[in-house]
Formats: C-alpha cells, structure tokens, sequence
C-alpha cells in the first residue's frame, strides 16, 4: 500500500517538473521569442601575427575587415547585444597561415557585460594574405600637436631611441613616409619628459596605423625643453665729461634691444642689458661705438647678435681750441731720459659759451705717462690733458706729444 503512494508521489512530482518546463517554453515563445539579427560593420581582427613574424612572415591584406554578423537568439538577448555592440568583434588567428592566401573562420569576442549562452553566431571566413616580411628604418620626428605658449620657447628635442624598423610587407612598408612622436598639448609652457607613441604616416600626413605592421618599439622617450623668452633693451651708462652731462647728450642703440631665454628664475627682474660706460670726453659732436653684448652664462641670446652700434651725439654745447704749451711728461723708465718734441699742443675745450669765455690756455696743462716705455727714439705717446680751476667746462677728444727716448 505504501508502496503504491510513493509511486504515485513520485509521477507527481515528475509531471509537475514537466509540466513547468512546458510551461515556461511557452511563456519564452510568447513573450521573447527567438529570432536572428544581422550586425552590420563588426570589425575583424587578428592574432597570431607575432608568429609569423617569427617565421619571416606579414599579412599584407584582410579580406573583408569588417563583415556582417548574423546573430540567432532569444529577443531579450538580441536587444542587449545591440545596446552593448561597441565591445564585439570577431578574432582570426593567422599563426597558422603560410605564404599566399589563406582562408580562415573567425572566432566572435562578446563584449563583457552579455551572456552569450543564449545566443548563436552564424559563422563564416575571411581571406589572409600573407607575404615575405620587409623591414626598413625610419629616423623618429616630434611633432607637437599644439603650440608653445606665448612668452616660451621650445629648445632642441632629444628623443630616444633616434631610429625605428618598421617590419610588414612591402607595399605597405613602403607607403611610409616617416614616424612621428605626438605629443598632444594646447599650450606647452614647461619641460615635458616621457613616452610618446609612434605613429607611422604617409607622404600626405596621414595616419597608418590600420595597416598590418610592426615596430621595433611603440613609443620613444621624448625630452622636449621649455624656456621663458623675454625681450630686454640695451642700455649704456653715460658718463659726463668734456663739459657735456647725460642731458646734453642723444644716444642711440642699435639694436635697441635682444630676445634672451632661460628659466623663469632667471629672468626675473631682468629688464635692461647694460653695454657699459661711455664718457662724453671721448665724444666730439657725434661718436659711434660698438660694444659687445654680454650676457649671463645662464641665459641664451636668442637674437644671435654679439654686438650692438652705439651713436652719441652732442649738442647744445659750444667749443673752443686753445693752443697749450704746458707739456710735460711722467718720469722715464730706469736707465732712460726724456726729451719732450712737441712744444705746442691745440687742445678743444667744450662746454656753455659764457663758461668758455673765462677760460685761458693757462688754466690747461698736459701730462704724458711714460710708464712701460722702453723703446729709443722719437715716438708718439698718449697724453692726458687737466683743465684746472673750472668744472662746467671740459676737454674732448684724445691727444699725444712726440718726445724722444734715450738711454
């Protein structure tokens, strides 16, 4: 009697069992019914080319290299792989391919977040050509996508390593043009130092890098230096002289000013490159000189120039020549007697035409240095001319006397 419950029991539960897969087979039908979509423009890609690369080989074209997938499945799953189709595509691998064509079926890749239990991809093939690797090497370029920032300079690039080979076949080896490390920056203001990816491009520009080949190494370390540039005037520090002060005088600097470079540090404060002094003693009306432009060590003339033209010119002063015969001379070297030529010397004296009145030959006297003169005979030597007893008036120009040298 028992026995014949339990039996009973038990086709129970097993109809029961039946009866909801049924059921549930039914309701799927109904509600999300099994169907197939096509997906269009699902890219093909490629493993294994390392492989052949090993052997000497390259693929040299993919045919198609984007397919149509067609998909079977229930509704449900269908519409959340169309939602999510960014992360399929289909995966080829060529490890086993030989030199020519290969025809090869494809493995789909379902993106992460899709259970593809439920679903069925209609397989099919692509063509893999495969041909001889061709290798070739290209010195690596920087290029800057951006520009330097205004006030800043981009030094000398120093990019490591110098050269890549590019391996793959030889037709599209040889559509290169040349490798480019990018750097991508809206405004470069200061030092960059790191990797940058290689990018191969053609004659026109244009990235290459869909086509089948392979670096030596995917990036470079790149240094690119960034210096602060300032333009900075040139200036000279009059010195008054010859009766003439720094308001009587015009000056005028060519070039007026340089572009110099360096760290900000560096430039800071910076506002005027001095020449050096010029004394108005040594200018008669209008004098040019040339001074050499002298910098830091830590800064960088960017303009190039080593020089700069100097013109002084005086005006509003009058002049007048005295005829001087208070010559005379420093003591000779040991050993050496002096005998001074020159009994007359025209000197010019500038300054306020009142001033230059009430001044008299007899207030000028000249001196000659015989410090250092070793040489017998008659020789110029340079002297100094003193204007006592006034101070708005002064002499100009360069004098000397003869005198005679002997031992």
């Amino acid at each position: 009697m028992m026995g014949k419950l339990l039996e009973k029991r038990w086709v129970c539960i097993l109809l029961s069992v039946l009866l909801a897969i049924a059921f549930w087979a039914y309701v799927r039908a109904a509600v999300d019914p099994s169907g197939t979509t096509t997906i269009h423009n699902v890219r093909v890609e490629t493993t294994g080319a390392n492989v052949l690369a090993s052997q000497g080989l390259a693929i040299s074209e993919i045919t198609p290299q984007i397919i149509e997938l067609q998909v079977e499945g229930p509704n449900s799953a269908r519409t959340n792989l169309l939602r999510n189709r960014s992360g399929l595509y289909v995966r080829v691998d060529v490890s086993s391919c030989v030199e020519g064509e290969n025809t090869l079926r494809w493995r789909e890749v379902w993106p992460e977040n899709i259970n593809y239990d439920d679903l069925t991809a209609l397989r099919s093939t692509v063509t893999v050509k495969v041909e001889k690797l061709y290798s070739k090497s290209f010195d690596i370029q920087f290029h800057l996508e951006g520009r330097v920032a205004e006030g800043y300079q981009m030094g000398t690039i120093a990019i490591e390593p110098e050269q890549v080979v590019i391996s793959g076949p030889v037709e599209q080896v040889n559509q290169v043009d040349q490798v480019v490390a990018v750097l991508r920056n809206g405004e470069l203001s200061e030092r960059f130092a790191g990797d940058l990816e290689l990018i191969p491009m053609d004659k026109q520009g244009k990235s290459l890098a869909d086509l089948e080949l392979t670096l030596s190494t995917e990036t470079a370390y790149v240094v690119v230096p960034v210096v602060k540039t300032k333009t900075v005037k040139l200036t000279v520090n009059v010195v008054p002289g010859g009766g003439a002060t720094e308001d009587d005088a015009e000056v005028d600097i060519d070039p007026p000013s340089i572009v110099v470079s360096g760290s900000e540090t560096d430039l800071e404060g910076l506002e005027e490159i001095s020449l050096g002094p010029i004394s108005l003693s040594d200018v008669v009306s209008t004098n040019v000189f040339t001074r050499p432009i002298t910098l830091d060590p830590s800064l960088t003339n960017e303009s190039g120039l080593t020089t700069a033209t100097v013109k002084v010119t005086v005006e509003g002063l009058d002049t007048e020549a005295f005829a001087v015969t208070n010559i005379r001379t420093g003591p000779p070297p040991d050993g050496y007697t002096v005998d001074v030529v020159t009994q007359s010397v025209l000197v010019t004296v500038r300054g306020p035409a009142e001033e230059l009145a009430n001044i008299d030959a007899s207030q000028i006297r000249i001196v000659a240095s015989l410090s250092g003169v070793t040489t017998e005979g008659n020789q110029q030597v340079r002297a100094h001319v003193y204007l006592d007893g006034t101070s708005t008036v002064g002499v100009i120009g360069e004098y000397t006397i003869a005198v005679n040298i002997s031992k």
